[in-house]
């Protein structure tokens, strides 16, 4: 069985990169022209939903402890799976 430690530490530091790299996207969305704007908008705005999914299923596993993370496991891994698609729509 996995440790929460390893994990949880794991998932806070690519959430702090992500967060870095959303708020780089959304300054650059606030930059953007009107007509490719709201699309980019609407993909950034999904993006955010998505980023606050992921902080939440981790704060949440945080707070159950490490008795916890099979329990979690699966849904932050697929809250990390949709952050990570929402990013690659960004780029695109």
């Amino acid at each position: 069985m996995e440790t929460v430690k390893s994990p949880v530490g794991t998932r806070e530091a690519e959430l702090r990169q992500w967060g870095l790299r959303l708020d780089k996207l959304l300054e650059k969305g606030d930059a953007a022209g009107t007509g490719p704007r709201l699309d980019y908008r609407q993909r950034l705005d999904d993006l955010k939903v998505k980023y606050d999914a992921a902080e939440a299923k981790l704060a949440a596993l945080k707070a159950a402890g490490s008795d916890k993370w099979e329990t979690f496991k699966v849904s932050i891994e697929e809250a990390w799976s949709e952050l990570a698609t929402a990013f690659t729509r960004v780029a695109n």
